[in-house]
């Protein structure tokens, strides 16, 4: 079999020497999340497939370029899954799921995408091949700057192999409606968080509050009793449309995503469209409001606002206060230090 990793090293060592930049890509799918994309292409495509897999252990190990389809279709033979449940948009790949950092509905109850990552391979900006953290849950302890990797969107290295933590696929999974404004929608979910169920989802969209259960038979029979509501017809569908934004929400035109402690009010009272899922705590928005008005009502509610699909990218990266700025850029510079890895793409300076 071809090397892909020795070709990826070597294609950075020449790099590192030249200081040429390098963007670094795999199918592309989350271009639209990069500031800027300069540099000379570095595909991960062809370096795919199924390092390592026991389903006893929980643990999948695979190539940057598997996509997420692969990796799920291998883990569901086995009755597992990746819990994060990251966006696939359009042949997202392993690399991409990690590198974005982007997680989907399941993500306040299991964890985010960092949390699931045991170890990395990755190609630093020296050319050198680092293996970070492990590949089993046992072998991962102390600070485990493998799971840096994750939402660094290639930054600080070429990502060529990730050890993600699976779980067992639920024995059901049920979704009930309710009618509800969306103040009540987000004071409701907001009093679910607090009482043991099996919920691993939730979404607010134009009055209808829908709630995943996920679990055993029994449990999940038995919180539908209690939680009330209705069920609603192809459930798994309606998750994929909201996980990989094929939903009609997501379909036209440039969208706020903004990220707040879940029991915030409701944030905007002109005419806006906004999407809510994740108990509350991310809230998609389409307004006409000025990106200074958003980004000042997420701060006041202690989050934070980026704005996805427009056409200029300025608002993509909520500004950072100047000591963290400060810490990014020693990272960056432990990693890369001749800043060859997707210049611009994360924030400018980096």
């Amino acid at each position: 079999m071809h090397d892909t990793a020795q070709q990826l090293i070597e294609t950075v060592t020449c790099a590192h020497r030249d200081k040429q930049s390098l963007s670094i890509h795999g199918s592309g799918s989350k271009s639209f999340l990069r500031l800027q994309d300069q540099g000379k292409p570095l595909s991960t495509l062809q370096h795919s497939g199924i390092v390592a897999y026991e389903p006893t252990e929980l643990v999948l190990t695979v190539r940057a370029g598997t996509t997420i389809a692969e990796a799920e279709s291998v883990l569901r033979k086995n009755g597992q899954m990746l819990a994060f449940e990251p966006p696939e948009f359009n042949g997202g790949t392993i690399g991409g799921a990690i590198a974005s950092g982007l997680s989907g509905p399941r993500r306040p109850w299991v964890g985010a995408a960092r949390d699931f990552v045991l170890g990395t391979r990755i190609i630093n900006g020296k050319g050198e091949d680092l293996r970070l953290g492990g590949q089993v849950m046992k072998n991962v302890a102390g600070y485990d700057i493998s799971r840096l990797m994750t939402g660094a969107y290639g930054v600080l290295g070429v990502i060529l192999e990730v050890s993600i933590k699976v779980l067992p696929q639920p024995e059901t999974e049920v979704t009930r409606v309710f009618e509800l404004s969306v103040e009540k929608a987000i004071r409701h979910a907001s009093e679910l968080s607090g009482v043991a169920n099996p919920i691993s989802a939730t979404c607010w969209h134009q009055n209808k509050l829908m709630i995943r259960l996920s679990g055993t038979e029994t449990g999940v029979k038995q919180a539908s009793r209690i939680l009330g509501g209705e069920p609603i017809q192809d459930a798994d569908n309606f998750w994929l449309s909201i996980r990989n934004h094929t939903h009609t929400f997501f379909q036209q035109g440039s969208f706020w995503r903004l990220s707040v402690p879940p029991a915030s009010p409701h944030i905007l009272h002109d005419s806006s469209e906004q999407l809510i899922d994740w108990g509350g705590s991310q809230r998609w928005l389409k307004t006409e409001e000025s990106p200074e008005n958003i980004t000042q009502k997420a701060l006041s509610a202690g989050g934070y606002a980026e704005q996805w699909h427009a056409a200029d990218r300025a608002n993509l990266r909520h500004p950072l206060q100047k000591n963290i700025m400060q810490i990014h850029k020693k990272i960056k510079q432990a990693f890369d230090p001749e800043y060859i890895f997707n210049p611009g793409t994360f924030y400018n300076y980096l």
